[in-house]
């Protein structure tokens, strides 16, 4: 960011300058909302000023972590931590909503950021991308590229420098290939990054780094099953902080429940809480992890002038007062400034930063009037300046965005009365949009495509914008880099933030993404379109893969307001030599070509985040048959199979708990649970007794996968069965057909071994073990080299009706378009229903 030389020069022999740059320390409930710390957060942060240590905590996805070592840690010891985790959960279970993939990445990332909001530490990533459950480490590495993984690990100890480095799993122990995966990369990293013949490219950008020791915690389950290694490091993460009112323990529990994604609402425990380390790498610890290093200044040259200042500052810390020790914070800045040792100089300067702002009471806050503009428009931004302190305070100047010149002030800034500026700028019309940037190309097979090495690693894109505020501060110049924000106040939420975003000028999507054809007749394509600027007009087209045909060509749209949505419609129809293939949704303003959409994930535990989605679908040409009309679909924790349905021509009814309890079943030609309905749905259980009436009088009801908690996956079906853990995992494992004649395989549409072809991420999961002998196994598959799973599709005759279990997943299958999927999944509904086959 550019500032008049003629300003920066006056400054410069004006007075002393000091620069900081303003985080954001924020609510769980209102992730983006920017505070100041309470007494007993300031006190905290006063005394990590005097501790320079740092810990690297390592494992594969989000919710790996330890949260109660991390706050015990970041919170108790004062030391610098973070959590680095491989992979964002792309290949999670998604509790609370229908999204998958990267839009579950995007969702599981945010989670781990509110934890650690919660508990203290930093968050990390690798590039690595989590394509679901692993049963081995090696199969792990070689989907993600060993040395694009390993790279990024030493990249995040070489910046971080951590002097000890914890797994969470070991190379044997984890029961997942992910898990082993990360304690094996860890232990190759550590040795790595000390190393300048490795990776040498990042040495540009900072220095080797060799912590001092790599340890394991070992498993909580470890400590009550056998006694720990008697070498083992013992640390007591229940303790009580005071000035922070919990155990951190109790903070561990909160930051966990943040991922709510995946169900893990965890306790607040209170107590003792031990937890063990075992020595893997580097120097041996007996009792404590940090031993044997420099916690002080004295590590640093020059450290102990600011050890001193930083030391009076405690013993002169008034709570109700905070304000009076500012002069002193702004000296150990001056003297923080003045070390030659890089790496500890800026992450205390940070410190500082938050704790000088934070004394001073110092509101600063720069809202957009819009939360998203697009390329080329207007925005307008009010800045607040609030003192809420004694303190001399003074605005000097204020810098927008872009280069643009510097506002002077002269205003001195009252005790809690706000000044407010206005001020608009444009943004360029080539402006980036602000797309999470690990989602700006495409990715390859297990990992993203990040080409600037300084994202490597970060959480989330830095602020689009952002504007510089220069104070003045007891004769000395403190400059703030603010971001824009936009605020909106939640009729039951209350007051929120959320990042302004630069969004396309319009964007264009599909209302359903996979669109199957049983024959050559025509079917509606339907696209939507949102305007992200002010009135915008053009046209609209499909961009179809050759053998297909749409009518009209293109269609005409006008917008007039900003948000403002359409539909328009296409015929769509496949000529005899059509193929299955992508096509694409474009749009055209004024020569302009886009073809991105704009989708924005909502969550009250999370802020809102928009990402901007290639417009594409499928387009997919198959023999399908069905049988029966009306389905009813039970929700659980959310995916898109009856959109499916429907584009296989059933009329597709999502029951109610009330409907299920009053409305007559027996309409329904069959029923389908959702994906982990049974823990969901906490009265599901309650209406086991009508579902299973329903089948009895001649229904069919296919329930899929449940997972394993809190007995839900028990009494799912008229007779005996227990889920279990089992899965296949290779997507291309062989399916064997065990009962060939079996209606399911055959009626309406014959299944060959072709139907299982395509298939992605894995081929089921939380396979039944044992059954009663009255349910009919009909396929199964295996793992290389593993025993072959049977109980992942169970059928049984109940009186009149059929009962359906499958730990198949479809929920992945049917969205990403595989033929095969949906002419087995047709069978399973069309079971009982009329021979007449639609």
């Amino acid at each position: 960011m550019s500032r008049p030389l003629f300003l920066i020069s006056i400054i410069q022999k004006r007075l002393r300058c000091i620069v900081l740059v303003a985080a954001v320390v924020s609510s769980p409930l209102h992730p983006q909302s920017p505070r100041v710390m309470d007494a007993g957060e300031l006190a905290v942060a006063l005394k990590k000023l005097n501790v320079l240590g740092s810990a690297l905590y390592i494992a594969a996805h989000p919710d790996d972590e330890n949260t109660a070592v991390l706050a015990y840690l970041a919170k108790g010891r004062s030391i610098r931590t973070a959590y680095l985790s491989l992979t964002r959960g792309e290949g999670g279970q998604n509790l609370i909503g229908p999204e998958q993939g990267a839009l579950m990445g995007i969702i599981r990332t945010q989670e781990l950021l509110a934890a650690r909001r919660i508990d203290g530490a930093e968050q990390y990533f690798t590039r690595a991308l989590d394509f679901g459950y692993s049963k081995s480490s090696d199969e792990t590495i070689q989907f993600w590229d060993r040395e694009v993984v390993l790279s990024d690990i030493v990249w995040i100890i070489r910046i971080f420098k951590p002097d000890v480095v914890i797994t969470r799993f070991t190379p044997t122990l984890g029961g997942h290939g992910n898990h082993t995966a990360s304690a094996i990369l860890a232990a190759e990293a550590f040795e790595a990054a000390g190393d300048p013949s490795k990776f040498p490219e990042q040495l540009k950008h900072t220095t080797v780094w060799r912590p001092k020791r790599l340890v394991w915690n070992i498993f909580r389950f470890q400590q009550t099953d056998s006694p720990p290694p008697t070498d083992a490091v013992k640390l007591d993460v229940g303790e009580y902080s005071p000035w922070l009112g919990k155990s951190f323990t109790e903070i561990a529990g909160v930051s966990r429940s943040m991922h709510k994604s995946q169900g893990f609402g965890a306790p607040e425990n209170r107590g003792s809480f031990l937890n063990y380390f075992q020595h893997t790498l580097g120097d041996t610890a007996r009792g404590d992890l940090f031993e044997g290093v420099n916690l002080t200044w004295s590590r640093v040259q020059g450290g102990e002038a600011v050890e001193k200042i930083i030391s009076q500052a405690l013993a002169q810390f008034n709570p109700n007062k905070p304000s009076t020790i500012l002069p002193l914070l702004l000296n150990a800045y001056d003297e923080v400034g003045r070390l030659k040792e890089v790496h500890w100089r800026e992450v205390k300067q940070r410190e500082l930063t938050e704790v000088i702002r934070s004394c001073a009471g110092l509101w600063i806050d720069a809202l957009s009037s819009e939360y998203a503009a697009s390329p080329g428009s207007i925005i307008h931004v009010t800045s607040t300046f609030l003192n809420r302190s004694d303190a001399p305070i003074r605005l000097e100047a204020v810098s927008l965005p872009l280069g643009q010149k510097d506002t002077t002030f002269d205003v001195s800034l009252s005790y809690n009365r706000a000044f407010q500026w206005r001020a608009a700028f444009r943004i360029p019309s080539d402006a980036p949009l602000t797309q999470p940037y690990w989602l700006t190309a495409e990715s390859q097979k297990g990992s993203y495509v990040v080409t600037d090495l300084r994202l490597r690693g970060m959480p989330e894109n830095p602020p689009a914008y952002s504007i510089r505020v220069i104070l003045e501060m007891y004769q000395r110049r403190v400059t703030l880099d603010v971001p824009v924000r936009y605020r909106w106040i939640d009729p039951v939420e209350g007051e929120s933030y959320r990042s302004l975003e630069i969004i396309p000028p319009v964007g264009v999507g599909l209302a359903e993404s996979v669109h199957i054809f049983p024959t050559q007749e025509a079917k509606s394509i339907q696209v939507s379109l949102k305007n992200g600027s002010h009135r915008t007009n053009g046209e609209v087209r499909l961009l179809l893969p050759d053998g297909w045909i749409a009518t009209p060509q293109d269609q005409p749209f006008d917008l007039a307001r900003k948000e403002e949505e359409a539909m328009v419609r296409f015929n769509v129809a496949p000529r005899p030599d059509a193929r299955n293939g992508t096509f694409f949704v474009e749009a055209e303003i004024g020569g302009k070509k886009i073809r991105k959409g704009i989708r924005t994930i909502r969550y009250p535990h999370i802020s809102p985040q928009t990402i901007f989605p290639t417009a594409e679908g499928k387009l997919v040409r198959l023999e399908l048959k069905t049988r029966g009309r009306l389905i009813g679909y039970i929700m659980g924790a959310g995916d898109e199979i009856p959109a499916s349905l429907r584009q296989m021509g059933y009329e597709v009814v999502l029951l109610s708990d009330e409907e299920l309890a009053e409305s007559d079943l027996k309409k329904f030609d069959a029923i389908v649970a959702g994906v982990r309905a049974y823990n969901t749905r906490p009265k599901l259980r309650t209406h086991q007794k009508r579902l299973m009436e329903y089948v009895e009088s001649g229904g069919t009801y296919v329930v899929q996968y449940v997972t394993l908690q809190r007995g839900e996956s028990e009494n799912l079906g008229p007779y005996p069965f227990t889920v279990s853990r089992e899965r296949v995992t290779v997507e291309e494992a062989p399916v064997e057909f065990l009962n060939p004649t079996h209606p399911l395989l055959n009626d309406p549409n014959k299944i060959t071994p072709a139907d299982f072809e395509g298939w992605v991420q894995e081929r089921g999961l939380y396979f039944a073990d044992k059954w009663d002998e009255r349910y009919e196994t009909v396929i199964a598959s295996a793992d290389p080299g593993e025993k072959r799973q049977q109980g992942g599709l169970l059928v049984a005759r109940h009186g009149r009706g059929l009962y359906v279990y499958t730990g198949y997943a479809f929920f992945r299958q049917l969205p990403a378009g595989v033929p095969g999927a949906f002419r087995l999944f047709a069978n399973l509904v069309s079971l009982g229903a009329k021979k007449e086959a639609q």
